[in-house]
């Protein structure tokens, strides 16, 4: 299968995928896309900041189409907190589901994000522990038990836990954004196992 992996982060979803499948990955901070690179050597790993165009104009180059859009503005993280700024939701997220499910004939898509602090704009195909998807397949995946205390895992310690629970080892730790969690872009990561299950999934749907 030609696959695209939108927003790719570290490539948690990607981790177990077999490599026959050609992927091409689209990650638009450096740092992040070099750990994906050293993590899947064979993928081809385009860095730019704008994985959105990137779907509208490359759609139906590909078979499967994986879409991870930023989860920051839609998490009920964002409405805890003294410090938290209002800020709107990225409607990016809907955008592509819209596309993908009216002008994406042929292509096999999932949309991953969080479980959201407000009703879903569009019912989510399916919930997997604290992931939605939206897809035009039948998703059977089910939850990877997470490490005690998960979301609270923001240090350095913790960000070498969640190496362990992803299998995904790197040397040192990322920030991005402004960020200053060593845990964040593990914490944003799709389990491998949820990962494959999917993308088996999608070709069972084929």
């Amino acid at each position: 299968m030609r696959i695209l992996n939108l927003y790719a982060g570290i490539g948690g979803n990607r981790k177990l995928w077999p490599d026959h499948h050609t992927v091409t990955a689209i990650e638009y901070d450096q740092k992040i896309a070099d750990i994906y690179q050293d993590q899947n050597p064979c993928d081809e790993v385009i860095v730019s900041t704008d994985a959105h165009q990137y779907l509208l104009e490359n759609c139906q180059n590909f078979d499967f189409v994986w879409s991870s859009p930023p989860c920051q503005s839609h998490s009920r993280m964002i409405r805890s907190g003294q410090n938290r700024k209002p800020r709107f939701p990225d409607m990016r997220l809907y955008e592509e589901i819209i596309f993908l499910k009216y002008s994406a004939p042929g292509v096999l898509w999932v949309v991953e994000n969080v479980v959201p602090y407000y009703k879903p704009l569009v019912e989510p195909s399916t919930k997997v522990g604290r992931h939605l998807f939206w897809s035009n397949f039948e998703i059977t995946a089910e939850d990877v038990k997470r490490p005690s205390g998960f979301i609270n895992l923001d240090n350095r310690a913790g960000a070498e836990k969640l190496k362990t629970w992803l299998d995904i080892d790197y040397e040192g730790y990322v920030y991005y954004d402004g960020n200053h969690c060593p845990a964040q872009i593990l914490r944003n990561a799709v389990h491998p196992k949820i990962g494959l299950h999917i993308l088996n999934d999608a070709q069972r749907g084929q």
